[in-house]
Order: C-alpha cells, then structure tokens, then sequence
C-alpha cells in the first residue's frame, strides 16, 4: 500500500511509488525532486515547518536500510541520513517534539524526538525516554489538542486502544476491542482509524463496526455510547477544527456530527511548559551508526519502567507479561545457563 504524507499548511500530497515519490498539487502530478534514484520509501513524513521529508527506509541501501531514513531538504535537494522510524511522526500540539515509532515484531518502541529547525534544520534528535508497546502493527499516534493525551490503535495480532498521559507516559486507558480468537469476521469489521479526540478536555471518541460512537471521558473514568449509524458500521472518523466529528460508514457515507460538548480552548502555553518539561528530564541520545542502540533508551510501557539494568536482570515472566518481556526473561534464562 502507498503512503501518504499531507503538507502541514500546503495543498500538497506526497505518495510513494514502486521508486521515488510523486507530488499531487492544483497544478497536476509529478515525480518529486529531490528524492534519491532507487529510493523506495514505506512510510513519508513532513517536518512540522513542511520544509522537510521524512522518509523511511533509507535510500543508502543495503542490509542496514531500515536502520536508518532519509532527510530531504525540499528547497535544496540535500538529503541527509537520519535516524530509524517507521509508520508515521506526529507532532505535540505544544511543538517542538514529536512522536514515532520503532517496529519490531516482539516489541514496537514509541520514540520522542525534539525537533528545532533554528538549532538542527530537518532534523529528529531522539530521546532517551521511550515507550515500549507489546509486538507491532500499530497506527500512528493521536494527541489531544491540549496535548495532556495521545492514544494509540494497534496491533498487528488484536484490536488494541491505549491512551497515555503527557508528559508522564502513564497508561490511563488500555482496552481489548476485539479478540483475534472470536472470528475473522468480527475482526475485520473494525476500522483501525476509528478514534478521535474531541474540543472537550480528556474526551476521546470511538467508531464501532455497529456504528456506535463510544464516548470516553479519560479524566472522569466515564464511557457512554450514542447510536449514529444504526445497521452500518464506521469506517473512520475524525474531529475537525471547530470540534466537529465526521465519520464515513460502511457504505460509502460520510457524517458530519455536532458535539455537546463544551468546546475549550486548548492552553498551548501549558501544552509548550509540558513538552519543555518532559525534554528537561531526559537527554538526546548521540548521533550514532550502531544499529543496536536501542539498549540506550529508558522503556516504559505506562506501567512499569525499565532501564537496560532492569532488563538485564529479568529472570522470569508470567504467561500475562507482554511478549518482549517473557522473550527478555527466555534469553536471560539461556545467557544465565551459559556461565
């Protein structure tokens, strides 16, 4: 499948190919230039100025490729190599940082980046604090407009939702939509683009396959459900600027759908002291080549939280643990019989 990458304030789309990238614009389709020969990206990004593109794996080629990505200055042509990511970037409504991933089938790694075109143009400097979120498959991140959450959709093997405080990373939501043992039917039904935060603080929205928008309030633990699109599933669904939703439904339909919420105005100068905060208590790890450098990070999964020294000294997990802690204690267990 293609992606797709939106210019943050440009009418300008971005789609991959078999090779190079095309520019959809008013004034027609062409190849972009700039964009490496033989580059064969998976995933696009813009830098939030929109003078950049993030694009994933790199063009260098090779058995390192998905190590890296490639940084295309979009006025110069320069491309640079950059770190690894994957699926998507997202920036903090705050600015100033962003969020992506680092996918592996055991373990998917939610990797916090500041971003300053004053101090390093175009450029994704990681954080050592990262989240660890079980195997892999997720769809990219969504923030609150205040900043105070993000929820995540995933995953490759269950229809998962997590929601996550900012700047303390604390799981406050972590809900099974639908089992992978009930049925492929049941599964498939579900959009894996059907959550959505609303103009009210702490309100996430969620389409359901019965069409249903489930309402849940993250700060006061409610959850309530209104009926939308009786007999036909949603698809998708979206908030717009004036706090509006749209969903598509299974036939081809699009609603638009007034909230009662009272909208409030996000405080962005809360959401700016929240992202200074969080970069504040962490360190940017160095520039490197070493593909392994994971081990440099300090994981949680919004419960728990784990430095290289922790994981280093599990001896055993439970069949509840996720799966990259109970392979982490299977291979201490081996390291440990081996001295």
């Amino acid at each position: 499948m293609p992606a797709v990458a939106w210019h943050p304030y440009e009418p300008l789309l971005l789609v991959t190919g078999q090779q190079g990238v095309t520019s959809w614009t008013p004034d027609g389709v062409h190849p972009l230039a700039g964009v490496p020969a033989g580059a064969a990206y998976r995933d696009l990004a813009f830098s939030p100025d929109g003078r950049t593109l993030w694009a994933s794996p790199s063009s260098i080629g090779g058995e390192d490729a998905w190590e890296f990505s490639d940084s295309v200055d979009l006025r110069t042509g320069t491309v640079r190599v950059g770190p690894r990511w994957d699926t998507g970037v997202v920036e903090h409504p705050g600015g100033g940082l962003v969020l992506t991933y680092r996918s592996d089938q055991a373990a998917t790694l939610g990797v916090f980046a500041s971003v300053d075109e004053q101090v390093a143009p175009g450029a994704m400097r990681a954080l050592r604090r990262a989240l660890i979120l079980d195997v892999d498959g997720y769809e990219a991140p969504v923030f609150s407009a205040d900043g105070r959450h993000f929820a995540i959709r995933g995953n490759a093997y269950a229809h998962t939702l997590q929601v996550f405080e900012f700047p303390s990373l604390t799981c406050v939501v972590s809900e099974l939509l639908a089992r992978p043992d009930v049925g492929d039917a049941e599964v498939d039904a579900w959009s894996r683009h059907n959550i959505a935060f609303g103009a009210g603080p702490g309100v996430l929205w969620v389409a359901t396959p019965s069409g249903t928008l489930v309402r849940i309030d993250v700060d006061a633990d409610d959850v309530t459900a209104h009926e939308v699109s009786p007999g036909v599933g949603l698809t998708a669904l979206a908030t717009m600027a004036a706090g509006e939703l749209v969903a598509a439904t299974g036939d081809g339909g699009l609603l638009l759908l007034a909230v009662r919420d009272d909208a409030v105005v996000p405080d962005l100068d809360a959401a700016r002291a929240a992202v200074a905060g969080f970069v504040a208590a962490t360190v940017e790890l160095p520039d490197g080549e070493d593909p392994d450098e994971d081990e440099d990070f300090a994981l949680t999964d919004g419960d728990r939280e784990w430095e290289q020294s922790d994981l280093d000294a599990v001896a055993a997990a439970e069949p509840s643990d996720p799966t990259w802690l109970q392979l982490r204690a299977a291979i201490n267990a081996v390291r440990d019989r081996s001295r």
